[in-house]
């Protein structure tokens, strides 16, 4: 498979690694949009949020338990935003489920 993130995800590609476990890897996105901007993605290949199901979604809520316990680790205690885009029309650019985590200006809404 030719996905970025699986070869970020395998350290075939070098990342500023946040955190990383067994199942997720937390990293620093390369073109920031908000003082903090990093991505957490899922180290199994999942496209898009369309693709969750029952057997794939334990992984959604590891994901926001990480995204809560590195709020607090990186004392993002004013807000932040957690995006996720599903899809080209919607903004996705890489096709590999991904969670961009904002945080350090205030961000309006909608988004643009």
């Amino acid at each position: 498979m030719d996905c970025l993130f699986c070869k970020i995800a395998a350290g075939e590609i070098p990342s500023r690694k946040v955190y990383e476990d067994e199942q997720i890897l937390v990293f620093y996105d390369i073109e920031p949009q908000a003082p903090v901007h990093f991505l957490v993605i899922p180290k199994k290949h999942i496209s898009s949020v369309g693709e969750i199901t029952p057997e794939n979604s334990q992984i959604v809520a590891h994901i926001y338990e990480v995204i809560a316990k590195l709020s607090q680790d990186l004392k993002l205690e004013n807000g932040f935003r957690v995006v996720t885009n599903c899809g080209e029309e919607a903004g996705q650019s890489v096709p590999h489920l991904h969670f961009h985590v904002l945080a350090g200006r205030s961000l309006a809404w909608p988004p643009g």
